[in-house]
């Protein structure tokens, strides 16, 4: 006798990004496919972290979280962005920036409000929505430039629409919203009533100068804004499961009291790590992010272009989509299998992005690696030229 599955248990399946690590692995190859930075983790974060648990901090924290991280998440954004949060009010601590999110959504969603996702998608929003029973509704954003326009906004608002969620730098296109675009946005969040979850977990990758204009620096979207974020592409600690919102007063109340049902709190001692992180790197530290990745966004783009393999040049977050319309197969998957094949470098066929056949021409890669790791991978694409 075997159990049986709920609707939902068999509804859900593994993702692409995750079949294509564990296919990755399969044949030793170099994973570009998953969002795994390699970097080493900065000493004051390790370090906090390791005496936090050898001073006995290994216990239960408030389900908000703890307060010298809600404290450092506050002062971080006061001087990257000039706005003014409130610690005690306005921080919520979580497994992650996904866990943000669920706590969220859940505190302001009721199953059937339906909700705008630009494409293309993280796939973990989508699925998020999906298991809340919310449906989504599609906004396509099309290579080169992903340019947003008011009237597919329009186009896809209807009564039942309660919600956008935006991420930005966009993962996986690389997309930085301009000011004309957050223009046209909140103008129609406020027109049709709606809240708006945006996703800066990538907030420190940004290349070329170009600005990062955050909506909760925005008087009219303040209000309506949820913004997310976390440590694991910050500081290359993606196992450690931190992340945060930043929300209006009720809504980070309600949070947290959800984010207790399901999460109980953040793990107490690398809190504690990512607080000592935000108060002691040198900002240099920040600036240097995103010179360092800018330089390997380009070396990794030109062995793209080289390869016959087109390079959507991202704007920020450490991913690349590439038209890979010229490798064997009939579609995206057959095509990131034959690359696996033929070099050992493993990407997301693009379909993991869209709710249609939009990605079958496209896949994502990850080039947020060791520069001998990163240096390789350029070399096995050389293969393909």
């Amino acid at each position: 006798m075997s159990l049986q599955l709920s609707q939902r248990g068999q509804r859900f399946s593994q993702s692409l990004i995750r079949a294509m690590t564990r296919e990755c692995k399969r044949v030793d190859g170099i994973n570009l496919a998953q969002g795994l930075c390699d970097l080493p983790v900065p000493a004051p974060v390790a370090a906090g972290a390791c005496r936090a648990i050898e001073q006995g901090h290994n216990s239960y924290c408030a389900a908000e979280g703890l307060g010298a991280l809600r404290q450092a998440i506050a002062a971080h954004h006061q001087r990257q962005q000039g706005v003014t949060v409130s610690a005690e009010r306005e921080v919520l601590v979580s497994a992650g920036a996904t866990g943000a999110f669920y706590a969220t959504a859940q505190a302001l969603l009721d199953p059937g409000d339906e909700v705008i996702l630009f494409e293309p998608y993280y796939g973990y929003h989508a699925a998020t929505l999906e298991l809340m029973e919310c449906p989504a509704r599609y906004v396509r954003l099309d290579a080169p430039h992903w340019t947003l326009e008011a009237t597919a906004l329009e186009a896809a608002v209807t009564p039942r629409t309660r919600a956008l969620v935006l991420s930005n730098p966009s993962n996986p296109s690389g997309k930085v919203l301009s000011r004309k675009e957050l223009a046209i946005l909140a103008d129609f969040v406020e027109a049709h009533d709606l809240v708006l979850f945006c996703d800066e977990i990538y907030a420190a990758f940004i290349y070329d100068d170009w600005p990062l204009v955050s909506p909760i620096t925005l008087q009219r979207l303040r209000p309506r804004t949820v913004t997310l974020g976390g440590f694991s592409k910050l500081f290359s600690i993606t196992g450690w499961r931190l992340g945060y919102a930043i929300a209006p007063p009720e809504v980070t109340e309600a949070a947290s009291r959800l984010n207790d049902l399901v999460y109980v709190c953040a793990p107490t001692p690398l809190q504690v790590g990512a607080a000592e992180g935000l108060l002691q790197l040198d900002p240099t530290f920040f600036t240097g992010i995103a010179r360092d990745h800018q330089y390997k966004r380009d070396l990794f783009c030109d062995a793209l272009h080289k390869a016959g393999l087109y390079p959507h040049r991202p704007q920020g977050a450490y991913y690349v989509m590439a038209d890979i319309s010229q490798l064997p197969g009939e579609d995206d998957l057959e095509r990131c299998h034959f690359l696996l094949q033929q070099t050992g470098l493993a990407a997301v066929p693009g379909r993991a992005f869209y709710h249609d056949e939009g990605g079958r021409d496209l896949a994502r890669f990850c080039f947020a690696k060791r520069p001998e790791v990163l240096d390789e991978a350029c070399r096995r694409l050389g293969r393909l030229g």
